[in-house]
């Protein structure tokens, strides 16, 4: 949630900052602001998006400022608007802050700071934290670095900050607590973002600042690191970054989310490549081999996860379960703990999550640690916060996923997830030689599979002209593809806006068969692994009721295609992998339904990339 971009050094500070927050634009863009110094400070900001910041800045000088912070929303405290927007400024406009988090305590903090004369124009957290800060300054006497570190020490909450103070002309204070934020360091220059991408061209150097900590960066005294709780110096552990400039562009697509789709061929690739070697039947993720006896001997996984990265839990369970018999649940990483979950020592909690800052399953994994779990990690972030928190973990190589609606990220966890499967099989001794040949060889032929299916996207194209008006689906699927079904459900109404709801195809009879009529379309995932009588019938139940039925099936299928108004083939493969194939056509088809509706599908309403508020 959020992007925040700051520049101090010698260069024009707002070129560098308007192209920062339209790479960070994925974490929210509701209203977009910037605040740039060249001898006096100078605040823009507009609800809309970064376009929209960029033409209210062609009214006004923006050029010669070599300090500046930006920001791009996604509202939590406030709705979206002018005033609202960040930076927010403190009463005496002398100290300027961008945010990105929730200060939870903030109503009790500005009645105070209103006893004693602040007024506010926002309706925002933010507001109050950078009068909190003034407050202090003014009356204990204290520099901005300082005035900060006590702030944070009142304030309960997440929070990403960047701080600026025109008493200090060469300094920016930057502080972090649950939400992500990153130091890259140039030449005489520094490069404040709340992810690497909007200063890779710039340089290769980076801090990711961890939980409570803070930097007071200067033009003439270079950074130093701060403990926000004991206030004792810290050594900074530099990074070089491993992130390309082409990566995170468009390459030629008309959208991120096209060309991430088109991506998954060689992404799945990335993930395997150099982890599982077939004809040894080997699998080498380090996280494991590492910790193999917690393996071994684990007696029941906890899964943790959100949205899509949830999805791919469900996945592991029926694979996990089925692979290695080990007892699976899977949690909303937003629900578990508020329900005093029961997990006990020796338990192994896995939790997923593209980004790597999701804060509900970043807070999950907290309290998996302290009741004893052992945490293993699987996200696409090196360097994130879970990846640092956990005990162990995989990262996917899907590479920047830009798109808000994930797609190579889910697939490429789907891939983790089938190794780490085969693997526990092998410790645990519960699957055989040749069910591990052939899942392993059906897995690296994943790649040219899904290639050849992109081939057929006009198809695809075709049956989303036929549907973009429809105002409901249904997605239908049975033991694995069930999860696949909720995916391709959640897929269409995140870039649609058109009401979807996944289901195990044997539930429809209990409760959303009576929604069914010649004006419902119907995606079924009618492969011939699993079950394949069973959906079979339930296709013809639809039927009966004059349904439009969308069927996935596997190549040479005739049952399914008489029943079907429209078909798409897949390769056949194994029932495991069948949630990977099913849902590249899933993804192309809700794609093209949201472009013909108008819809922006890299940034759709109300979402943003990286949930990293509770």
């Amino acid at each position: 949630m959020c992007g925040i971009v700051g520049y101090i050094g010698q260069r024009d500070a707002y070129p560098v900052i308007i192209k920062g927050l339209k790479r960070l634009e994925y974490r929210g863009y509701d209203s977009a602001g910037i605040t740039l110094f060249g001898g006096a400070a100078h605040v823009l900001k507009t609800k809309g998006k970064v376009t929209d910041l960029e033409k209210l800045a062609s009214t006004h000088a923006s050029a010669g400022a070599t300090l500046g912070l930006g920001h791009t929303r996604w509202a939590t405290h406030g709705v979206p608007s002018d005033v609202n927007a960040h930076p927010h400024t403190s009463n005496s406009g002398k100290i300027s802050i961008v945010h990105n988090g929730i200060i939870e305590n903030y109503a009790s903090i500005k009645k105070i700071l209103t006893e004693n004369g602040f007024t506010f124009s926002s309706d925002t957290d933010t507001e109050v934290l950078v009068n909190l800060i003034e407050y202090i300054k003014l009356s204990q006497g204290v520099k901005i670095g300082e005035a900060v570190q006590i702030s944070l020490s009142q304030v309960v909450g997440a929070y990403a900050i960047a701080v600026f103070d025109v008493e200090r002309p060469n300094e920016i204070v930057v502080a972090k607590l649950g939400s992500p934020l990153a130091i890259g360091i140039g030449k005489d220059e520094y490069f404040i973002a709340s992810d690497a991408s909007p200063f890779i061209e710039y340089t290769n150097r980076t801090i990711y600042l961890e939980d409570n900590e803070m930097a007071v960066i200067s033009r003439k005294k270079g950074f130093r690191m701060y403990s926000i709780v004991g206030g004792e110096a810290l050594t900074p552990n530099i990074q070089e970054i491993q992130l390309s400039l082409e990566k995170i562009e468009k390459g030629g697509f008309e959208h991120f989310m096209l060309k991430e789709i088109h991506e998954q061929p060689n992404a799945i690739l990335d993930t395997f490549r150099g982890r599982l070697f077939v004809e040894e039947q080997q699998i080498n993720i380090s996280g494991i081999e590492q910790h193999l006896d917690v393996f071994k001997n684990v007696d029941r996984i906890t899964i943790v996860a959100c949205g899509t990265s949830w999805h791919a839990g469900l996945v592991a369970e029926y694979l996990f379960e089925d692979a290695a018999r080990i007892p699976v649940e899977v949690e909303y990483a937003s629900e578990f703990r508020y329900r005093n979950p029961v997990i006990n020592k020796g338990d192994v909690v896995i939790a997923i999550s593209q980004s790597g800052e999701t804060a509900d399953t970043l807070a999950a994994v907290k309290l998996a640690k302290e009741k004893g779990a052992f945490v293993f990690g699987i996200c696409n972030v090196v360097g994130s916060s879970i990846a640092r928190e956990t005990h162990s973990g995989a990262y996917t190589h899907a590479g920047p996923e830009i798109g808000v609606a994930s797609t190579k990220a889910f697939t490429t966890q789907l891939t983790v997830i089938t190794m780490m499967g085969l693997r526990l099989g092998q410790l645990r001794g519960t699957i055989s030689k040749e069910a591990f040949d052939r899942v392993a060889r059906h897995l690296v032929e994943l790649p040219k599979q899904i290639g050849n299916l992109l081939k057929f996207a006009n198809q695809i194209k075709a049956i989303a002209e036929e549907y973009k008006d429809a105002a409901n689906f249904l997605y239908l699927g049975r033991g694995y593809n069930f999860p696949a079904a909720l995916e391709g459900a959640l897929k269409l109404k995140e870039i649609s806006y058109i009401h979807a709801e996944g289901y195990p195809a044997a539930e429809m009879k209990h409760g959303p068969i009576a929604l069914i009529d010649e004006n419902m379309p119907v995606v079924v995932i009618a492969t011939n692994k699993g079950h394949y009588e069973k959906i079979v019938s339930n296709i013809q139940e639809i039927k009966s009721r004059n349904a439009k039925i969308i069927s996935i099936v596997t190549k040479g299928d005739e049952s399914v295609k008489t029943l079907s108004d429209h078909v798409i083939e897949i390769p056949e493969v194994t029932e495991a992998l069948v949630p990977i194939l099913s849902s590249i056509p899933l993804q192309l088809l809700s794609y093209y339904i949201a472009i013909m509706r108008g819809c922006n599908v890299d940034q759709p309403r109300n979402l943003a990339k990286s949930v990293t508020v509770e």
